[in-house]
């Protein structure tokens, strides 16, 4: 698999699915950007080596389409402060106008889409919503360690329309070095602590 440190992002548009499924509070401020700040090298390094960047993600749990409370607009402030740049925002991710702005994009630009879960077709894996996602990047990049599990169409789908371009973010990439340093290290004992709100999905791991 192609790794991000080499691959050739000049002149590119760099299609990231990253995890910025972050808590707010009562009036729509970030409360905790851990998962913002973790992005920002993987986004940082693909504008440095002159690509332009189009993010797509998640917020919460929204049921039947979109809801004011769970749009990513309310987290492009704090975006905009850690990576230290205008962030473009628009407020779909598979509209005419969403791929008109991303098709437009210059080297060193960022575009924030609207939230995926807006479309029950996200969590479906829905082939032709992932193939309507694909048409904003000319490569694939998955840092969103959080969902990488489960096979929507923003990481397990899109990734098929991308068959020599795409790869792991930063984020994805240190979490795949720790779990093997920890699997496979001569030094024990050896402790894991683990959490998530749900305990199902953490007892294989466990085990």
């Amino acid at each position: 698999m192609t790794k991000l440190d080499n691959y050739n992002f000049k002149n590119k548009r760099a299609l990231i699915r990253v995890d910025f499924n972050v808590p707010l509070d009562k009036d729509f401020n970030v409360t905790d950007d851990t998962r913002i700040k973790a992005a920002v090298p993987t986004i940082k390094k693909i504008l440095k080596d002159g690509g332009s960047v189009v993010l797509m993600s998640h917020l919460g749990r929204p049921k039947g389409g979109s809801e004011d409370k769970f749009s990513l607009k309310h987290i492009n402030p704090t975006l905009e402060k850690e990576l230290g740049l205008s962030v473009k925002f628009v407020d779909d991710c598979v509209s005419d106008k969403s791929r008109e702005v991303s098709a437009a994009l210059k080297s060193g630009e960022v575009l924030l889409l609207e939230n995926l879960r807006f479309y029950k077709e996200e969590e479906a894996g829905d082939e032709f919503f992932a193939g309507q996602l694909a048409e904003h990047g000319d490569c694939y990049v998955n840092d969103a360690f959080g969902t990488a599990h489960r096979a929507h169409a923003s990481t397990t789908i899109v990734a098929k329309f991308f068959p020599h371009d795409k790869m792991f973010g930063y984020v994805i990439e240190n979490e795949i070095k720790n779990i093997d340093k920890l699997l496979n290290s001569k030094d024990k004992p050896v402790l894991a602590i683990i959490g998530g709100a749900k305990v199902s999905s953490k007892i294989t791991v466990l085990e």
